[in-house]
């Protein structure tokens, strides 16, 4: 339950995220296969229409997909160098 209460406040948050992003696919210090993997991840989530939950289901397929997004991008952080971490304030 707690991971699902971070994972929430985390998404309210997911507009300050966007220069994490951009300097984390710039970055120099972040492996261009890793770079490659976070890419279609995240296109592979976007193109493909399989969801755990359909989007049919309003609220709950709407929920499914910030999960996911909210993940892979907590995945992101994780792999990121230390430097970017402290330049964004993450943890």
């Amino acid at each position: 339950m707690m991971k699902f209460l971070k994972r929430l406040g985390f998404l309210f948050k997911f507009h300050k995220s966007i220069p994490f992003i951009t300097d984390f696919f710039r970055s120099t210090q972040v492996k261009r296969t890793t770079k490659f993997l976070y890419v279609v991840l995240i296109i592979g989530y976007i193109a493909l229409p399989f969801d755990l939950i359909p989007d049919f289901l309003y609220i709950f397929g709407i929920i499914d997909d910030i999960t996911v997004a909210t993940f892979i991008l907590q995945l992101m952080v994780k792999v990121a160098p230390q430097s970017l971490k402290e330049k964004h304030h993450l943890k």
